[in-house]
C-alpha cells in the first residue's frame, strides 16, 4: 500500500508539542499517511530527544524514545521568538490541517502559539491541545506529566498500593499513550466535523481527565463515597481467584476467575482438587472471599507444581481466564503481539522492529515506521515548499530564526 492510499494522505500535520502524549498523537496521525512536521527550536530541539538518558529508561546506543514517537516525522527548526522565523511559521500554519500543542498555557503565550494565535491565521485549522490537568481550574496552567498528572492525582497510583507500603510508581510513558490515543480522537471528531461545515475548531483532553477515565470504576465509587483500603498482599487477596501465583519455572500467572459461580467448579476439577467444592469455607463466592487468605495458602503449592506453559494449556482447553505476567524481556520472543500486528517491522535499519499504534482498519495498513528526524533536517525543503528561495533561507540561518 502506498502512502497516496492511506486514509490521512493530503493532511499537514504540525507537532508543536514536546516530550510524548502529544508528539505520539501526532504519530498515530503519521501511521496512517499524514504529513507530520515536527516544530522545535533551534539548538537543542525538543527535550524528549534526551529522554533516554534518565526517567528509568534502560540505555542503549539507539535513541529508541525519540525514533519511537518521532517515526517518520519531518523536523522544522524554527525560532517563534524571532520575527522572521515566526514569519515563517505562521506560513506553515495557513497551509496546515492539524497543530497539536502541549506547551503549558504560559509557555504558549509567551511562543504565541495558543488557539487565539494561530486559528486566525487559517479558519480551516484544527488547534489539538493536550494538557496535564485540564483548560480550566486552579491548576490549569500547572505543568503535567503522565506521573504526576494521570496516575498520581487520578488515583491510579493510590488503587495499584499495598498497605503498609509507599505508594506505587508508574511506568515512563504509560498514560501518555493512552492520552495521545484520546487526543487522537478528538482531532478525528474535529475532521468530521470540518467535513460537515468547511471550519476548523480547537479539541483536546488532558492526562488528567485521561487518568480519571482509565480508572473510572474506583473513581466512580469514590464520587459516592465508596473507597477501599490500599490492596492486602497477595497472600491475604480480596479474593484468591483473581490472584497472582508463581509457577514451577519462577513464573507468574494473573488468574481471573471472572465468572466466578460458574468457573470455580472448573477451576477445581482442572487443579485436582474436587473437593474445594464442598469446602464450607469454599463453596459460595462471600465465603471464598471471606477465606481468601486460606484458599491463596492452597493454591500457592497447586501452582507451584508446574509450569507456566502447562497451566496455560490445561487453561485454556477449559476456558480459565489467565494472564501471562510477561517480563519485559519476554516481549520480544511472545509470538501473540507479532501475530496480532502490536509488533511490526519497520523501515528503520536502527529500529528494526516498533510497536505499532492500537487502532486497526480494515481498509489501510499503517505506513512502515521510518527514521526519526534529525534536528532541523527537514527546514531547508519545508521553507522551500513555502516559498523561500535559497538566498532568504541562507538569510534566515545567518539570522538564527531557523536552524
Amino acid at each position: 500500500m502506498t502512502d497516496e492510499s492511506l486514509p490521512f494522505s493530503g493532511l499537514l500535520v504540525l507537532d508543536v508539542a514536546t516530550f510524548v502524549a502529544g508528539p505520539a498523537a501526532a504519530t498515530i496521525l503519521g501511521d496512517f499517511g499524514a504529513d507530520v512536521i515536527k516544530v522545535e527550536p533551534p539548538g537543542e530541539g525538543d527535550p524528549f530527544r534526551r529522554f533516554g538518558q534518565s526517567h528509568g529508561v534502560p540505555p542503549h546506543p539507539v535513541n529508541f524514545c525519540w525514533e519511537f514517537t518521532s517515526r517518520g516525522k519531518r523536523s522544522f527548526a524554527v525560532d517563534l521568538k524571532n520575527a522572521e522565523g515566526r514569519a515563517a511559521f505562521e506560513r506553515l500554519v495557513a497551509k496546515a490541517d492539524i497543530a497539536v500543542v502541549n506547551y503549558p498555557a504560559a509557555v504558549r503565550e509567551r511562543l504565541k502559539v495558543r488557539a487565539q494565535d494561530l486559528r486566525p491565521l487559517n479558519k480551516r485549522l484544527i488547534y489539538a491541545s493536550l494538557t496535564g490537568y485540564g483548560e480550566t481550574g486552579p491548576d490549569a496552567g500547572q505543568p503535567g506529566f503522565d506521573a504526576t498528572a494521570y496516575f498520581a492525582r487520578a488515583g491510579l497510583l493510590d488503587a495499584m498500593t499495598y498497605e503498609g507500603a509507599p505508594p506505587a510508581f508508574s511506568a515512563p510513558g504509560s498514560g501518555d499513550h493512552a492520552t495521545a490515543t484520546a487526543l487522537f480522537a478528538s482531532i478525528m471528531i474535529a475532521l468530521r466535523q470540518r467535513d460537515r461545515t468547511g471550519l476548523g475548531a480547537e479539541v483536546g483532553t488532558s492526562l488528567l481527565g485521561n487518568g480519571l477515565w482509565a480508572n473510572g470504576i474506583l473513581a466512580q465509587g469514590a464520587l459516592l463515597g465508596a473507597v477501599l483500603p490500599n490492596r492486602p498482599p497477595r497472600t491475604r487477596p480480596r479474593s484468591a481467584v483473581v490472584n497472582q501465583y508463581r509457577t514451577a519455572d519462577e513464573r507468574w500467572l494473573n488468574l481471573a476467575l471472572a465468572r466466578e459461580e460458574k468457573m470455580w467448579p472448573v477451576l477445581c476439577k482442572v487443579i485436582g482438587r474436587e473437593d474445594l467444592m464442598d469446602d464450607p469455607r469454599f463453596r459460595e463466592m462471600p465465603t471464598r472471599r471471606a477465606n481468601g487468605a486460606a484458599l491463596a495458602a492452597i493454591l500457592d503449592p497447586i501452582f507451584a507444581a508446574k509450569t507456566l506453559a502447562e497451566w496455560g494449556a490445561l487453561f485454556r482447553a477449559v476456558g480459565i481466564t489467565f494472564g501471562d505476567i510477561n517480563r519485559l524481556a519476554d516481549i520480544a520472543d511472545d509470538p501473540q503481539p507479532v501475530a496480532a500486528g502490536a509488533v511490526c517491522e519497520t523501515a528503520n535499519p536502527v529500529l528494526p522492529r516498533t510497536i505499532s499504534n492500537p487502532l486497526r482498519v480494515d481498509f489501510a495498513e499503517q505506513r512502515a515506521a521510518r527514521p526519526a528526524p534529525e534536528l532541523g533536517e527537514h527546514t531547508d525543503a519545508i521553507l522551500r515548499d513555502l516559498g523561500y528561495r535559497d538566498a532568504d533561507i541562507a538569510a534566515l540561518r545567518q539570522s538564527g530564526a531557523v536552524g
